[in-house]
């Protein structure tokens, strides 16, 4: 709806939109199905093809995976290395540090809103520089 709301396009052309991106995004096959008879990994890559919808620059994440179990996690992150390849910039917050590190090209720890480090996912999370940031990951990673 926001597509013909928002950007004034034809119900036709918006519809025709919406199928190809649950095509995208693995949901062709239940383009017709009601929310609440999807998966919640069903739910996050329907949310993803309904931001795609409006034709977004970057795409925002809060906590995609979250109460996601490890398959349907894979699933969101399929789409979103998809989106990657293709050249979309996605920032994504998280607390899940093994999503975060499969997931990035460059990760940002932040504590109480300061940037406390940043880097390439494999060495931050290998061999971090900063005691704060050991902290944190060995409390989440042990």
């Amino acid at each position: 709806m926001a597509p013909v709301h928002v950007k004034k396009m034809d119900h036709e052309a918006a519809r025709r939109i919406a199928c190809e991106l649950l095509k995208k995004v693995g949901l062709g096959a239940v383009k017709d199905r009601y929310p609440d008879r999807l998966s919640g990994g069903q739910k996050q890559r329907a949310a993803i093809a309904r931001a795609l919808a409006m034709r977004p620059s970057v795409m925002l994440y809060d906590e995609p995976t979250s109460a996601l179990d490890p398959e349907l996690s894979e699933e969101v992150l399929s789409v979103m290395r998809a989106l990657d390849e293709e050249g979309m910039t996605q920032l994504v917050v998280t607390h899940d540090m093994r999503f975060a590190r499969a997931a990035s090209d460059r990760v940002l720890y932040l504590e109480e809103g300061q940037i406390v480090e940043s880097g390439d996912p494999d060495v931050m999370f290998a061999n971090p520089r900063e005691a704060r940031t050991r902290r944190f990951l060995r409390t989440l990673l042990s």
